[in-house]
């Protein structure tokens, strides 16, 4: 408990839409407006996806060099960025991002280690795909954060490390409440930190209405916590969110009160063992 809380704000996603919320950042611009403000709200590290002009999902490498420079231009948070993209994608799509390099590059990337029914669609990640995002990850010098969907999951980076493709202890990020994939409970939340390696560290992504209860949760464990417009758009029931800052703020003031102080970039970078 005596550890600060890492907060990441999820700011884009690839399937809330503007219809659904005008608040959502879609340009490079507004991306790095909504970043820095989550920063001064208290977030460490933002969860990165990149849209095109019109709002379509992309995971196109020249959109993500103009958020990310648009973002260091303005604040030193922490940049992670997908390699999910959007249902549908390829592997070589899905990892755009991972060619940036040098000053573009980013700090981390998620790595989703299986195949997960998401909605009406499935999220597809076969084994051979899997372990080849993370090679591509591992080649670009820069550390994963292992999502799961399912306790399974966290098997599978136990694998992955076992074949030398991740390090343990590692980063993981448990996603709840996906429909079709493990729901938002207290009891998955407690079962998922005691399947984790022995000194890994752990932040919980709740949908919807249990975004922000799920940070309590996450404060009182021990843990961290992602919130954000893709996955949640309201800070209140019907009460849609003026931003991603907005629901890092809710996030910060409920850990706060279960007695966690919050991670700067600087503390968060040490907490997950970044370079």
């Amino acid at each position: 408990m005596s550890m600060p809380m890492v907060i990441t704000a999820a700011m884009v996603g690839a399937e809330t839409t503007r219809e659904q919320t005008p608040h959502l950042p879609i340009t490079a611009e507004e991306i790095a407006e909504d970043a820095v403000k989550c920063r001064e709200a208290g977030a460490a590290m933002v969860h990165l996806h990149v849209r095109t002009a019109d709002g379509k999902p992309s995971q196109d490498a020249g959109l993500f060099r103009a958020a990310i420079r648009a973002i260091r231009k303005r604040t030193d948070i922490i940049i992670q960025t997908s390699t999910g993209g959007a249902v549908g994608m390829s592997v070589d799509e899905r990892c755009g991002p991972l060619t940036l390099t040098g000053a573009d590059r980013p700090d981390m990337a998620t790595l989703t280690t299986g195949t997960v029914n998401f909605g009406q669609d499935v999220f597809w990640n076969p084994r051979p795909l899997v372990r080849d995002i993370a090679r591509r990850i591992r080649a670009l010098g820069i550390k994963p954060e292992i999502e799961c969907f399912d306790v399974g999951m966290i098997d599978e980076a136990n694998a992955l490390a076992k074949e030398g493709l991740v390090d343990l202890p590692a980063h993981y990020d448990f996603v709840l409440g996906v429909p079709g994939a493990l729901s938002a409970r207290e009891d998955a939340l407690e079962f998922m930190i005691k399947s984790l390696p022995q000194g890994s560290t752990w932040t919980v992504a709740a949908m919807g209405r249990h975004q922000l209860p799920f940070v309590e949760l996450a404060a009182e464990r021990g843990g961290n916590a992602r919130v954000g417009l893709e996955d949640n758009i309201y800070v209140s029931k019907g009460v849609l969110a003026k931003g991603n800052w907005e629901l890092v703020a809710e996030a910060a003031k409920r850990a706060k009160a279960k007695g966690r102080t919050l991670a700067t970039p600087e503390e968060a970078r040490k907490i997950l063992r970044l370079t």
